[in-house]
């Protein structure tokens, strides 16, 4: 008999399982730890776009959160796609009910095709219900201008709006809480800026050549939530997430006509026949 650290993810279905909960599924077991999910909404997806979204009634979402939080409880809880205020609503009270622990948030809005995945009523709700309870957050460069009001283009812009967006949405809280903002998205850099309660972390990033990226984010943030499941500091956690991260898309996975997904496993050891 034997225990191992549990971590629930909170977001989208992607059918052809290159974000969303599968992807956080994914990225949860080749951590070796054991991954619940909570579903908010199934999507029609691929690697070219989102087709359609038909959105959990928040009411069940409610649900999944009182049979998971009942029985197995959580070392960790990445939250991703929450498309609408009620859901956002549910979410923060299940949440606070359960005194839930190292909560990292990627503030899903938009996906890697494009297309809007949550609404405009919904954003407020994020930005006073959901995002205050976290231990990490983690926009991308677009993310960051909706949370922080301007579009950072480099290192210096990054940090001013990390620490825009972490004296905003944590109000002098003294927690040991972070906000991560990725620049996937910035021309000629691949640098990430952290900003906690008193310092700012770069993490430079050299950019690979790899156009295949659905996904990254989701993955990238539940890697961080397995890392604090662990007991890793904030920092920590960031760092290691991001060599997973490097480690994917060295790898080179090419699946579907669009912007690939990453292969998970890349970082494990496969079992043949043989090892069985």
């Amino acid at each position: 008999m034997f225990s191992m650290k549990k971590v629930l993810t909170i977001a989208g279905s992607d059918c052809s399982g290159g974000a969303g909960i599968q992807a956080d599924i994914k990225t949860i077991t080749a951590h070796r730890m054991y991954a619940m999910s909570v579903i908010t909404a199934l999507t029609a997806q691929n690697t070219t776009g989102v087709y359609n979204i038909s959105e959990v009634d928040a009411d069940f979402v409610a649900a999944q959160l009182d049979a998971v939080f009942t029985d197995i409880i959580p070392d960790a809880v990445k939250i991703g796609m929450v498309s609408n205020d009620d859901i956002i609503k549910t979410i923060a009270q299940k949440l606070r009910q359960y005194d839930a622990q190292n909560i990292v948030i990627d503030p899903v809005m938009v996906s890697t095709s494009g297309s809007k995945l949550i609404d405009k009523t919904a954003v407020e709700s994020l930005k006073k219900e959901l995002l205050p309870l976290a231990r990490l957050i983690t926009p991308n460069i677009c993310e960051a201008e909706v949370l922080c009001g301007f579009m950072p283009r480099n290192d210096e812009e990054m940090e001013k709006a990390a620490i825009a967006i972490h004296d905003t949405v944590f109000d002098g809280r003294n927690d040991d809480c972070g906000v991560l903002i990725k620049g996937g998205h910035l021309i000629g850099s691949a640098d990430d800026i952290m900003r906690d309660k008193s310092l700012t972390y770069i993490y430079h990033g050299k950019r690979i050549n790899n156009s295949n990226t659905h996904g990254t984010g989701c993955t990238l943030s539940s890697a961080a939530a397995c890392n604090l499941a662990d007991g890793m500091t904030l920092h920590e956690s960031i760092k290691y997430a991001k060599k997973y991260i490097n480690l994917l898309l060295a790898d080179k996975l090419n699946i579907g006509r669009g912007t690939g997904p990453l292969n998970h496993m890349a970082a494990c050891t496969w079992i043949t026949r043989d090892t069985l």
